[in-house]
């Protein structure tokens, strides 16, 4: 398979070193039984004590060839084969790193993370077994043959009868676990679906009383797996009682010819222990390779499967000849941008037009879906226009490097993801060299620092996943201190503080305004509040731009805008 080819060129020592452990284990396996044969036919026939303390040195010393063989043949197949499932596991996470929210609803996170976990193990188990016994195996058959042939002629027809049989079988086998294997990994796809949407969203089921409905639809998706591993279970586990059913009726073939041809002087003793030592290493080494085709087909769609993430070009990257700095400095503009979804039908944002610089802080409001949180994601292209085009200090945001132009950029999306580790770790996130004093000055401007100087480790505090133990608000006051500490040009507060009372929000505002002045501040929000004092707020409604100015204007010119001040604010506040 390519997947395995391409990786394997890394591991050039190891597959010499397997290729020397196959042929010091075929010496060990083939060589001992016909210096036995020796030994019993001129040995112990002649009573020849030398002749027989001679050979057994001689076996002595193949078994130790043998014994250094198999353990070459053990380790490098454990080495390669871990190795590679490493390495391809690096590449799948890596080039995860390169999707955007298109591949990833592509894909699935679930079929993602079957892909990098059952799909890469099921490519080690296959890689080892090559090493193990593919390279060894055809060596055996043919060593092994030509050892049938030159001792016994006659006797060799049993074999040559028995080939085509066990290939026939490994043929029937290989063709049918194809389509059981598809739909197994497709069932494990749908496993990790339904336990990540339980785990996740465990309190939801739990309010809503979901319990058994969840169980039967795990239950449901994991019979349908098992059916299918049933299937192939059974079909697997018929190889080997049928082989050695096959080897048994071949045995007594060989038993009833040998006896009269013992009879007839034209067989020795001995020749018969070895051409049944042969006859197992032949027919054993022909079902041991006929298991790497019947494991193949369940690997070739593993890495089917991983070969199709691999391919996979992020709808997102780097233009040729990007560039890392504007023509100007610290601006930001819309240009007629249009913005439809990939998988959408219609566009979601209609000709949006506007122009900003640093130190100024535009605000964006609107009902939900007006295309708010969409607008601000063409910034830092999580998502590329459609028409028109979003520039940066004067260049169009699709000429950057990314790295350079996220850089730019201090993102605080609307719901706070945080990291299990130390509130250190997370605050450094947005810097990783920050030193204590620039985690401590970030988090004081978030107003994060009293509450966690209050925890009993402080910025050592271990947070769970997600940051489970901690609240929304502190959450977000953690993801805001962590876009701060970067000092960008450009912040991005994507509804970043709907989980904070009023009290905090306006400490919050008042210490940023502050803070970061010299940037350009974007606020997506939904209370009047946190926006009144911005210097342009943007109405958005059904994608469209229906207002833009500061407060005072949008109220007297937006009816929109008013009505969303007038469902939050008393009369008197609005004819302040």
């Amino acid at each position: 398979m390519r997947l395995i080819l391409q990786h394997l060129q890394k591991y050039k020592l190891y597959v010499f070193l397997n290729i020397l452990g196959v042929f010091g284990f075929a010496t060990a396996e083939l060589g001992i039984p016909t210096i036995v044969a020796k030994m019993i036919d001129r040995g112990i026939v002649l009573n020849d004590r030398n002749y027989i303390y001679k050979l057994g040195i001689l076996i002595l010393t193949v078994a130790i060839i043998g014994g250094i063989g198999n353990i070459l043949l053990a380790y490098c197949s454990a080495k390669v084969s871990t190795s590679i499932t490493r390495d391809i596991r690096n590449d799948i996470f890596k080039k995860a790193q390169e999707f955007t929210h298109t591949e990833y609803n592509k894909f699935g996170v679930s079929s993602m993370i079957t892909r990098t976990t059952n799909d890469a193990f099921i490519l080690m188990q296959f890689i080892n077994v090559i090493f193990r016994t593919a390279l060894l195996t055809p060596v055996m058959i043919l060593i092994s043959m030509f050892m049938v042939i030159r001792t016994s002629l006659t006797l060799s027809m049993v074999i040559g009868g028995c080939i085509p049989i066990i290939c026939f079988g490994v043929y029937v086998i290989a063709r049918t676990s194809d389509p059981i294997s598809t739909k197994q990994q497709k069932g494990m796809d749908r496993l990790n679906q339904i336990l990540r949407e339980n785990l996740t969203g465990v309190r939801v089921i739990r309010a809503f009383r979901k319990d058994r409905y969840e169980m039967s639809r795990f239950s449901k998706a994991n019979e349908g797996y098992a059916h299918n591993a049933k299937k192939l279970f059974k079909l697997m586990s018929v190889t080997q009682p049928a082989f050695f059913m096959l080897l048994n009726i071949a045995v007594i073939f060989v038993f009833i010819l040998s006896s009269k041809m013992i009879d007839g002087g034209t067989l020795q003793v001995g020749k018969l222990v070895a051409f049944q030592e042969y006859m197992f290493h032949a027919m054993f080494s022909i079902m041991l390779f006929s298991i790497v085709f019947v494991m193949y087909p369940r690997a070739e769609i593993s890495a089917r499967r991983i070969e199709e993430l691999l391919d996979e070009e992020p709808s997102i990257k780097n233009s040729e000849n990007a560039v890392t700095h504007g023509d100007e400095s610290g601006t930001l503009e819309f240009n007629h941008v249009t913005f439809k979804y990939p998988e959408g039908q219609v566009p979601v944002l209609y000709d949006i037009s506007f122009r900003t610089q640093k130190g100024e802080v535009v605000a964006f409001i609107g009902s939900t879906g007006s295309g708010k949180s969409t607008l601000i994601n063409l910034i830092p292209r999580l998502y590329d226009v459609t028409k028109g085009s979003v520039k940066i200090d004067g260049i169009d945001v699709r000429k950057y490097e990314l790295a350079a132009l996220r850089r730019k950029i201090g993102f605080i999306p609307q719901k706070a993801t945080l990291f299990s580790g130390s509130i250190n770790e997370n605050v450094r996130y947005g810097k990783h060299d920050a030193i204590q004093s620039e985690i401590e000055d970030s988090t004081k401007i978030a107003q994060a620092y009293d509450f966690i100087t209050g925890k009993s480790n402080q910025f050592e505090e271990r947070l769970e996943e997600g940051g489970r133990n901690l609240s929304g608000g502190q959450k977000q006051r953690l993801s805001i201190a962590r876009a701060l500490i970067r000092k960008p040009d450009i912040y991005i507060f994507d509804d970043s503080f709907s989980a904070l009372d009023f009290k905090t929000d306006a400490k919050l505002r008042k210490s940023l305004k502050s803070e970061i002045g010299d940037a350009i501040t974007l606020i997506v929000a939904q209370r009047v509040s946190s926006i009144m004092d911005a210097t342009k707020i943007i109405v958005l409604n059904e994608g469209k731009i229906v207002g833009i100015g500061t407060h005072d204007e949008l109220l007297k010119n937006c009816e929109i805008y008013y009505e969303i001040a007038a469902s939050q604010m008393s009369k008197e506040e609005l004819e302040r």
